[in-house]
């Protein structure tokens, strides 16, 4: 920082002196800041497309009748959520059927071990027959086999009555909905389509010319306006170009819980692909003025004068200058009170004129 002190003439009205802090007469001091050039990463600029990585359409894993929906466009569903229920009259009944058949397998397993464990005494004193004893174990391992079959078959038909009700992958919205109340839903047919929100991301289509660079740079990153960033969290670039526009597909993986975005919107990017020198200055020392942007730079002399520049993007500590400064000239860090400077010296020069003429 330099200060840089200057005289506050009586001209100055009590209210800019209360802002200053000031009594007529007494040195004012200006924070101000040089502008500088900086290297800084070379971007490249390109439209982007934002979308979900999440987009999934749930389809029916068993045929039912459609008996409920839960649920409809632009709802918000929870990871899990039931969003759909078909009728499961037909489902309930294989699954007492399927019951039924393990316990009457269970049962037939128990009678055969007895059976078995009977006739393996008689075998070992010498009472039957090789012969009988092979048979019992026959028909102890096909009990087995049966009650294998029979537990297979309980959760086969437990699992497509878990079917008849569609639950949510994930906590997303509800973004077209298949099918009707009293439709007959088959295997793999669509009824609800959502995404999530969770989790975005951005496709841009990058030229050929400057897909190597940014295969180099390995960085990008989204503006959502002139002060809020966000930097991707890693480039996803495909390897072939579209044969249409010899453009290169490129993702941006964006943060978790990212805000204020929604898939379609079209949003800025910026590839690093390089550095150059640019002209930077302080945001704090940046003023809108309608519709001027523009500093107060101050002189060697302690003179204050409006001047209206070209701004260029947001950095860190500072923006871009592209027209209107030069390396090295100071700029106000307080626009007001370089302003109240500004006014007392014109004021000044006003009362010195009059008092010659």
């Amino acid at each position: 920082m330099h200060l840089i002190p200057l005289r506050a003439p009586l001209l100055v009205g009590l209210t800019a002196l209360a802002a200053l802090n000031l009594h007529a007469d007494e040195p004012v001091v200006l924070d101000t800041a040089p502008a500088e050039y900086r290297t800084l990463p070379r971007e490249y600029r390109l439209d982007g497309i934002v979308e979900a990585v999440n987009r999934t359409t749930v389809s029916a894993q068993t045929q039912g009748q459609v008996q409920e929906i839960l649920f409809d466009v632009e709802d918000f569903v929870e990871k899990d959520m039931i969003v759909a229920r078909l009728k499961d009259t037909e489902h309930r009944a294989r699954v007492a059927q399927a019951a039924a058949d393990l316990r009457s397998a269970s049962a037939r397993l128990e009678q055969t071990q007895d059976e078995y464990a009977r006739v393996l005494g008689l075998f070992e004193k010498k009472n039957v027959s090789e012969s009988a004893m092979d048979q019992a174990k026959a028909d102890l391992a096909a009990a087995e086999a049966e009650l294998e079959s029979a537990t297979a078959r309980l959760e086969q038909a437990q699992e497509q009555l878990e079917y008849t009700q569609i639950r949510a992958p994930y906590s997303g919205i509800v973004t077209h909905r298949h099918i009707e109340v009293g439709e007959t839903a088959s295997p793999g047919q669509q009824i609800m389509s959502g995404i999530s929100l969770d989790q975005l991301r951005v496709i841009v289509d990058v030229p050929q010319s400057v897909i190597a660079a940014v295969r180099r740079g390995g960085s990008a990153r989204v503006y959502l306006g002139p002060d809020e960033v966000i930097e991707s969290k890693g480039l996803t670039i495909f390897p072939f170009a579209d044969m249409g526009s010899n453009t290169f597909t490129v993702r941006l993986e964006l943060p978790e819980g990212t805000k204020a975005l929604f898939p379609g919107m079209f949003v800025k990017t910026g590839f690093e692909i390089g550095a150059k020198e640019e002209l930077t200055v302080p945001a704090e020392a940046v003023v809108q003025r309608s519709e001027v942007t523009a500093v107060y730079v101050v002189g060697d002399d302690g003179r204050v004068s409006f001047r209206q520049i070209r701004l260029g993007r947001a950095v860190e500590g500072g923006v871009v200058v592209l027209a209107g400064l030069a390396d090295g000239e100071r700029v106000a860090l307080d626009p007001i009170a370089a302003g109240v400077v500004l006014k007392s010296q014109s004021s000044r020069g006003a009362a010195a004129e009059h008092a010659n003429g």
